[in-house]
């Protein structure tokens, strides 16, 4: 007898979010091979086959300005998807971190009786914690990345699973960072840093300058100093480009890398992260 073909809705609003949600997917397709994703993703997760209903870049906000300028924008893709999502029923809802938008989300879907999964607990143990209780009423099953997490939840009664974080499987234990010098033609004896200045192009917008000025500093007291800058998207490149431009800097000894930020971060002997 054919198993019935599976769809799960599904939400990641920026790059960090579409990196859990890819490697998620592509768990879930070990186990089921028919299984389909619907809903809000980046390229990694619609190479693993979701069907987009938004661009992710919509959610990808940050800040009050921001999120202000944006909000009538963002309230109505959410409404949207609430919408489809009540009209086209799917077997479980997975929102991946972005809990600002996707816990309102996941309230009304559970109340309409879909299942709910929360997949990144919110920092409820360094600050509003008070946001349990919508947790509780909103999501039916928590995913958790650190080991300290499940038992916040289960204290309050919450499902809760720690799965811990697919980085550590990415991430070999011991980083041959000779080997990847040499991949990007880096000298061995050399200060290497990488800044990684965020996936959203607010936060890029917001730290390239910082990012730029921090670097000059370091070369007055290391003029042999290399700094790797991975960006997420043309968009960001461009931002952080602009930035480049803004400050006289286009001469600074800076890599601009799409993506490869596990590369930067092996490479350099020290990482400053957004």
């Amino acid at each position: 007898m054919a198993q019935q073909k599976i769809v799960i809705g599904i939400v990641a609003g920026e790059a960090s979010g579409d990196l859990l949600g890819h490697h998620l997917m592509e768990a879930l397709q070990q186990v089921r091979p028919d299984v389909e994703f619907i809903g809000i993703g980046g390229p990694r997760m619609q190479s693993a086959g979701l069907q987009v209903l938004f661009p992710m870049e919509k959610l990808a906000v940050m800040g009050y300005v921001e999120v202000l300028r944006h909000y009538r924008e963002i309230i109505g893709i959410r409404s949207n998807l609430r919408a489809y999502f009540l009209n086209h029923r799917p077997a479980l809802f997975i929102g991946i971190d972005a809990p600002d938008f996707n816990l309102d989300l996941e309230l009304t879907l559970k109340r309409q009786g879909i299942a709910t999964i929360h997949y990144v607990s919110p920092s409820i143990w360094a600050w509003r914690g008070e946001r349990i209780t919508k947790i509780k009423r909103a999501v039916s099953h928590i995913l958790a990345l650190f080991p300290h997490e499940p038992k916040i939840y289960q204290a309050a009664g919450v499902p809760v699973s720690y799965v811990g974080h697919p980085l550590a499987d990415l991430l070999p234990e011991q980083p041959n960072r000779t080997e990847v010098r040499e991949q990007m033609h880096l000298p061995l004896n050399i200060k290497v840093f990488a800044l990684l200045p965020g996936s959203r192009r607010s936060e890029v917008n917001n730290l390239a300058k910082t990012y730029i000025e921090t670097a000059k500093l370091i070369l007055q007291q290391l003029p042999d100093a290399r700094f790797l800058i991975p960006l997420v998207s043309r968009e960001t490149r461009t931002i952080f480009e602009q930035a480049l431009y803004d400050c006289d800097a286009q001469t600074l000894p800076m890599s601009l890398l799409f993506g490869h930020a596990q590369e930067a971060m092996t490479a350099a002997d020290i990482v400053l992260v957004a």
